[in-house]
């Protein structure tokens, strides 16, 4: 088992600013959850990994609470969750992930980001193609045996395993599993009674692109524009 391979991580903006960004996607991510199968985190195996990922950014349990209790009021807002692709500088492919609530806002907001920093904005499966959609879970490894951990969930859809990083930098165990196997190796985890520091859904790159640092920052520079913006979830691209 070795490094499993990342992508270039943005860190542009600031780590307040960076907070309240995780908050807020992590609050449209109850949200949609909640809409979908219920408040109740014991059945709703959504809800429950959306607990996880905010307890791994650090979101204080009331605001959590908050959100649950909020995205059954009648007035919640309905998220509907639309991918954007796109080309950024030098040829980096880039996806969007977005909840909103007003997708005119969100198409004019994204194309106004990549016009002005660069990029393009393209049709439905233009860049997608080049990314492979993937369950990622981040696990700590302190009291798991890697290897035996490895030969245990082939059979639930493992099909990478590797030493990465987490939020603060620390090191992990990082699972992918595609995305058709995301909840079966969910409920694997939970049935050997194993925590994950976060599971989400990401986009892998199938293959990257290497620039040199004033290029590689123009990108950053048009992916920091778009990971601040609102309606923004989640940002994906092939820089190495």
């Amino acid at each position: 088992m070795g490094r499993i391979f990342e992508v270039r991580k943005s860190t542009m903006f600031a780590r307040w600013d960076r907070m309240a960004k995780q908050f807020s996607r992590i609050g449209k991510e109850i949200a949609i959850a909640v809409k979908a199968g219920g408040p109740d985190p014991a059945t709703n195996p959504a809800l429950r990994r959306c607990q996880l990922n905010a307890k791994s950014v650090n979101m204080p349990k009331d605001r959590v609470e908050a959100a649950i209790k909020r995205a059954q009021g009648k007035e919640m807002e309905n998220y509907e969750e639309i991918l954007y692709e796109g080309y950024g500088p030098h040829g980096v492919a880039i996806l969007v992930e977005t909840a909103t609530d007003n997708h005119v806002r969100t198409v004019a907001n994204v194309k106004s980001h990549f016009n002005k920093g660069g990029g393009t904005l393209g049709n439905s499966g233009s860049v997608s193609f080049q990314f492979k959609k993937m369950g990622v879970f981040k696990l700590k490894p302190e009291g798991l045996d890697a290897d035996d951990l490895e030969l245990e969930l082939i059979d639930f859809g493992l099909e990478e395993m590797g030493e990465g990083t987490g939020e603060h930098d620390e090191p992990v165990l990082v699972l992918r599993a595609a995305f058709s196997d995301f909840g079966k190796m969910q409920k694997a985890l939970e049935e050997k009674h194993i925590t994950p520091i976060s599971s989400e859904t990401e986009w892998i790159p199938t293959s990257t692109v290497e620039l040199p640092e004033d290029q590689a920052q123009e990108v950053l520079k048009l992916v920091d524009k778009l990971e601040q913006d609102e309606d923004v979830q989640k940002v994906f691209y092939n820089l190495k």
